[in-house]
């Protein structure tokens, strides 16, 4: 028999996930209004959602203020490269933990993961201090070094490659298959929904980091968009609306982002076994 379900309940849950995405939205929305006003009205209490008098000027202002196109550019750059860097590396090294046997292979796999517990400021200045003795400081090169390795997406795309059946590779090695061909012309392309959940979480966290470049960046030419909205708050005067409308444009891709590869993104951490 076919359960009926209770409309009480699902009245309350819907409720209760329009509550939740309201909640979620309204710093969004409130930083969109706040893009739009002058310095003295985003504070404003109450607040107006819908400025009466728009400053669509903020958005072009902010690129008479600061170098926002260098800006960009070097946030684009670097988000990219590392992102495809942190794909290749971590698939390749996944590949290995999940389908080639070796000694020890699971205790190392252990050790390596385990590395994630360890907080970044713990080993923050023993890395400035290594890539200053090899004169990688404020160069574009050192940054992207140390951001091309991740034990996290070791560990998501080990995940996707243990649920491959081994008979499929095994057909493959029969065939005359090298390793290096199955991991990219199987094992790859069946964990498409991991590598762009992968995609996705490497592509924000290096598009809003915000310590790393301000740390290794000295020269404005290196400087990411994040470090550029910073340039808008001062020690005694803020520009609020600036600030807010680069805070805008730097969410943009990221929103475009996820937007195209959400429904990947979901199968990924479903396949992935990763929860909260």
């Amino acid at each position: 028999m076919i359960k009926k379900k209770n409309p009480v309940k699902r009245i309350l849950v819907y409720v209760l996930l329009i509550g939740l995405t309201v909640i979620t939205l309204t710093p969004l929305i409130w930083m969109v209004s706040s893009s739009l006003k002058l310095d003295m009205d985003v504070f404003s209490i109450p607040i107006k959602w819908i400025p009466e008098d728009p400053q669509w000027n903020n958005y072009a202002r902010v690129w008479d203020k600061i170098p926002l196109l260098t800006f960009v550019f070097n946030s684009v750059k670097l988000t990219v490269i590392i992102t495809v860097l942190q794909v290749i590396t971590s698939s390749f090294a996944a590949y290995g933990f999940a389908k080639c046997k070796f000694k020890g292979r699971n205790v190392l796999f252990l050790f390596y993961v385990a590395t994630m517990a360890i907080p970044w400021q713990v080993y923050m200045l023993p890395q400035y201090s290594m890539m200053n003795k090899m004169n990688l400081v404020d160069t574009h090169i050192g940054y992207i070094l140390m951001q091309t390795f991740i034990p996290f997406g070791v560990f998501l795309m080990r995940q996707s490659f243990i649920s491959i059946p081994d008979e499929l590779l095994e057909a493959a090695r029969i065939d005359g298959l090298s390793e290096y061909g199955i991991y990219a012309k199987i094992a790859l392309p069946l964990s498409k929904a991991s590598a762009t959940t992968l995609v996705i979480f490497s592509f924000v966290t290096i598009w809003n980091d915000y310590m790393g470049p301000m740390i290794y960046f000295n020269s404005e030419k290196y400087k990411t968009i994040q470090l550029g909205i910073k340039m808008f708050i001062g020690q005694y005067s803020t520009e609020y609306g600036l600030v807010m409308a680069v805070s805008v444009m730097a969410l943009l891709p990221v929103l475009i982002i996820f937007l195209i590869g959400q429904k990947q993104f979901v199968q990924g951490i479903a396949s992935s076994g990763i929860k909260g």
